[in-house]
């Protein structure tokens, strides 16, 4: 019941996810790490803010126990048409992204990643469901893997920072 759809995994460290290189990377690593989980695009109006913004929070916070976690998307208008590796270099030699790249997902429809089926199912969208709206939106998670607020694609990377903080303990 409700427009969710219902999960059975609990935390985002049950998931094994794959790379941009196509190589299995189990989630768990991530345990005792704050994550923020977004769905990117290189070819978007809102590409260079997030990215900038991306990599100035991952660099200020990295030694704290933050992480991004990047999933390439291709469905909003086709703005990242490239390969997986492609939109890996695209992040790290342009935005200087030391942060993760894994592969290509699908963040809507019936081949919806399993790790998004879990986010969107955490924190539906509101007014209008679950469903991903556009590149760049953002899940913020605690140490346990388990999603603390969801903002869409105009909330700026750096507006989330405090409660970054807070989830590293630092408030």
């Amino acid at each position: 019941m409700g427009a969710a759809e219902s999960v059975p995994e609990k935390s985002l460290h049950e998931f094994t996810v794959k790379d941009s290189r196509g190589k299995d990377v189990e989630l768990s690593t991530y345990k005792g790490k704050v994550l923020l989980v977004v769905n990117v695009a290189s070819k978007c109006g809102f590409t260079d803010t997030n990215y900038t913004q991306l990599t100035e929070l991952y660099e200020k916070y990295k030694d704290k126990g933050f992480e991004v976690l990047a999933f390439p998307c291709n469905q909003f208008l086709k703005q990242e048409p490239g390969s997986s590796k492609d939109a890996e270099e695209f992040a790290c030699t342009r935005y200087k992204a030391e942060y993760p790249i894994f592969q290509k997902v699908r963040v809507n429809g019936p081949t919806t990643a399993p790790v998004y089926k879990f986010l969107k199912a955490s924190k539906p969208g509101g007014l209008f469901g679950s469903r991903i709206k556009w590149n760049f939106t953002k899940f913020l998670l605690d140490k346990d893997g388990v999603v603390i607020n969801r903002y869409g694609t105009t909330t700026a990377p750096m507006a989330i920072e405090p409660e970054i903080k807070k989830a590293l303990g630092e408030e």
